[in-house]
């Protein structure tokens, strides 16, 4: 069984694929940044995305919707 479970995550975020892009940016983020740091103790996954999914899980990581068109991006 893996750890987080899928049923677990999506109590915190509603759809996949915002599951699946929010998990990449911060794995992506503590892979390349030498600054940043988990932000959960006791953390079970070897891997930088499942210490993501661990973050969101315990609610440390979050995502805000914006619907300001201002903040999209512009296909010009």
């Amino acid at each position: 069984m893996l750890y987080p479970s899928i049923d677990t995550l999506m109590t915190h975020i509603n759809s996949k694929y915002t599951l699946c892009t929010i998990s990449a940016r911060r794995a992506r983020e503590l892979l390349e940044l030498e600054e940043a740091v988990p932000m959960i103790d006791n953390i079970k996954s070897a891997k930088y995305v499942g210490v993501a999914l661990e973050e969101i899980e315990r609610g440390k990581l979050d995502y805000t919707a914006s619907d300001d068109p201002s903040k999209q991006q512009q296909d010009k």
